[in-house]
């Protein structure tokens, strides 16, 4: 089985099915495009002109939405807040997923297959199932309506994945490499931040990308155990643009333009590295 797609030097037959290929990546690529593109143009309408034109381009371009948006209705206070959870509930996943990924990994000891299964269990059994223990747990331990209690969730949610991935990757390294850093002096922290770790940068670049997008869109944790305005992530905020017999469209349109920027922000910066870390080991 070939993956090449070249036209050039490929029989009738084989060029007919390569047009037909690519005619269908390009049909899913319009079919994945098009709604995020129909969304952003919405961004620049009024919602009169959603509901006449949904699907044209807007004949007066409303620039007054953003204004309105980030600074009439508080967005730039949820933008910040979910940036600020985001960004430090990843820090702690990363490191100490990668920490808990190197001992897993890389070390031989009696219960190494039980720790290893104790933190895919966090992947078998969904965190929102055990929402009543936790309410209770977050309640006891005064961390209701604080950040802290949001990062502490997102880190539990994270580091199952974040160990599964990085322990394979970390496994795959050869000892080889471990034992000329020994004999070179290195420790064991030497080894983990200077040779593990560069070694395991495609994979960290998927842990971050796998984690880190549905941790920024998540809805449910903040919106049980975050009660004050002010420290409302960007999806909870987004509910503020419903309201009870009317919803405006542009300023949600808008609302959802300003929320996927980062996301993308981050994918385009890791994408060579994400998809390094996705066929890592594809080939033998």
């Amino acid at each position: 089985m070939t993956t090449d797609l070249r036209f050039r030097g490929a029989r009738p037959g084989r060029a007919i099915v390569l047009s037909v290929a690519q005619l269908l990546m390009g049909l899913y690529a319009l079919l994945i495009f098009y709604p995020l593109f129909n969304m952003i143009v919405s961004s620049f309408k009024t919602t009169r002109e959603i509901f006449q034109h949904p699907f044209a381009l807007p004949v007066h371009i409303v620039l007054s939405n953003y204004k309105v948006v980030w600074i009439d209705r508080g967005f730039g206070r949820y933008f910040a807040n979910s940036l600020v959870v985001t960004l430090v509930a990843m820090a702690f996943v990363l490191l100490l997923g990668s920490m808990a990924a190197y001992g897993v990994g890389r070390y031989r000891y009696r219960l190494r297959t039980f720790v290893f299964m104790l933190f895919l269990s966090g992947i078998m059994l969904p965190l929102k199932a055990a929402i009543i223990p936790l309410f209770m747990l977050i309640k006891g331990l005064g961390l209701m309506n604080t950040r802290a209690a949001i990062v502490l969730i997102f880190l539990a949610m994270g580091l199952p994945s974040t160990v599964f991935i990085l322990s394979g990757f970390m496994r795959s390294i050869p000892l080889e490499l471990e034992h000329a850093a020994r004999i070179d002096g290195c420790n064991d922290w030497g080894i983990y931040q200077r040779i593990v770790m560069p070694v395991t940068t495609p994979a960290i670049a998927l842990v971050t990308i796998y984690n880190a997008v549905p941790l920024w869109n998540d809805f449910f944790f903040p919106l049980v155990f975050l009660q004050s305005n002010a420290l409302k992530t960007l999806p909870v905020g987004l509910t503020t643009f419903f309201g009870q017999f009317s919803t405006d469209w542009s300023l949600l349109f808008t609302g959802l333009s300003i929320a996927i920027i980062p996301m993308l922000v981050l994918y385009l910066f890791m994408s060579r590295w994400f998809i390094r870390g996705l066929t890592a080991g594809a080939i033998k």
